[in-house]
């Protein structure tokens, strides 16, 4: 990595991207500056590569293991760190032959983007437009103009974005407790759980809530996707399936149309959207998003159980609240701690609609624009608790304005179910802790050094019930 006195002496005090290549960038105006080849060569090896090989729209288990037993998300934040102590609170650019991408550095710079998100900064990157359509073209995440604030406003008042409890909570609440009911009968009398009997479990429940209970046991439907989803981590790389796409859509259509009461299939039901609302996609992008929901909540459920003082907390808090899915405000907690240590989304994307100006100089219209969410929320100079599991640090914090924290991204582009995953992941946890005192099976090391891993493998997890 060059020191930041070296980047200037080969490409001006800030280093600017003149005359090195990239593409798109005026030379009538400052730019931002750009990394060095070796600086840029070493983000695409250390934190781009690696968090692309896990898999972003699907966990690849193979993948994710290398990275367990690498310690390679630690390392990939320790050269995020190392880049700020180069380059400064920044933006600066990577080096790359297709456009200008500038990786962000300072939180008051991830703020900004949220908060002016969808213009100047759209969500709509041309690599998410390239994933996503594989299996939800017509998402409000990859909308623009009126289309997307017409899907984005159907996803808020379905998904009840604004209120801490859904409409339908105490419904939803019912189905967890049956479903983790069902769970524990099928694994037997000396109980283990798995990530496989975990998601079977958690994805019946979601299966309900999105489609209504005649979905339950549709397991066919969250294959397909599952497969859609597996092409699109490679984006652009290969050819859409539109003979499965479409399969999907008819499987869905065929939910839909029940508009069972209880579901949010039922809600829609009493709804008139436009056709603009493209409803399918917006329904699949929901059951996209309930996987990496539980694999946060597999995740949490096992840092209680590495966490005995914590896991005393929750389980008096679901003891004294005779509904045991009621709010639960330390449960929620839990999950959102959760995703600080362990963001299912790892990289924000944007796209800028305009030239856009930074305090080191200006982005033309176009640029991308990437936060890579692990940097900001397991920065131990800033935040000292960094690689610790601290639940209460969320008490009373709402994550919507938690900057550096983004566990829902932020702005008016934060996820419209911010609200509703917490409540489903606690309400889960809750029927769980209620009825036993979870031990951890595997990983055996998981605090051993008192601090948590850079990655936690929910693959092999494995939780004795007791």
């Amino acid at each position: 990595m060059a020191a930041p006195t070296e980047a200037a002496g080969r490409t001006g005090m800030w280093g600017t991207a003149r005359g090195h290549g990239l593409q798109g960038l005026s030379n009538a105006r400052a730019t931002v500056p750009a990394m060095t080849l070796r600086d840029s060569f070493g983000f695409w090896l250390k934190v781009a590569l690696p968090t692309w090989n896990k898999g972003i729209l699907i966990r690849r288990r193979s993948m994710v293991r290398v990275s367990a037993g690498l310690d390679l998300d630690n390392a990939a934040v320790a050269r995020m760190q190392a880049l700020r102590e180069a380059y400064g609170d920044g933006p600066v650019l990577i080096r790359n032959p297709i456009r200008p991408q500038a990786l962000l550095l300072a939180s008051s710079d991830v703020q900004r983007v949220l908060n002016q998100t969808p213009d100047p900064f759209s969500p709509a990157s041309s690599e998410k437009r390239a994933a996503l359509a594989h299996f939800e073209p017509h998402v409000s995440l990859i909308s623009a103009g009126p289309e997307r604030a017409e899907r984005r406003a159907f996803n808020d008042q379905v998904l009840d974005s604004a209120r801490p409890m859904h409409r339908l909570a105490d419904g939803f609440r019912a189905c967890a407790e049956q479903e983790v009911e069902a769970l524990l009968h099928d694994i037997g009398p000396a109980p283990e759980l798995t990530w496989a009997n975990f998601i079977e479990a958690w994805s019946r429940m979601a299966r309900r809530i999105i489609l209504g209970d005649g979905a339950r046991d549709d397991r066919a439907l969250t294959d397909l996707l599952a497969r859609l989803r597996g092409r699109a981590n490679w984006a652009f790389m290969v050819p859409k399936r539109r003979g499965a796409l479409e399969a999907l859509q008819a499987r869905l259509s065929t939910h839909l149309a029940r508009g069972e009461p209880g579901s949010l299939a039922g809600l829609i039901a009493t709804m008139r959207p436009g056709a603009a609302a493209a409803i399918a996609d917006q329904v699949t992008h929901w059951l996209f998003a309930m996987e990496p929901a539980g694999i946060t909540a597999m995740r949490a459920l096992t840092l209680l159980a590495a966490h005995p003082a914590e896991a005393e907390k929750a389980q008096a808090e679901v003891s004294v609240i005779d509904n045991p899915g009621s709010d639960l405000p330390y449960l929620r907690a839990c999950i959102l701690e959760t995703l600080r240590l362990y963001p299912t989304t790892p990289v924000i994307l944007r796209q800028t609609t305009q030239e856009t100006a930074w305090s080191n100089g200006t982005l033309p219209s176009g640029s991308g624009i990437l936060i890579f969410v692990p940097y900001f929320q397991r920065e131990e100079q800033r935040y000292p608790d960094a690689h610790r599991f601290r639940p209460i640090t969320w008490l009373g914090l709402d994550p919507a304005h938690a900057t550096p924290f983004i566990p829902f991204s932020g702005g008016p582009g934060i996820c419209p179910a911010h609200n509703l995953v917490p409540l489903l992941a606690a309400s889960f946890l809750a029927a769980i802790v209620r009825r036993y005192r979870v031990a951890v099976h595997q990983p055996v090391d998981l605090v051993s050094s008192g601090r948590l891993p850079g990655t936690l493998d929910h693959f092999r997890v494995r939780l004795g019930l007791g």
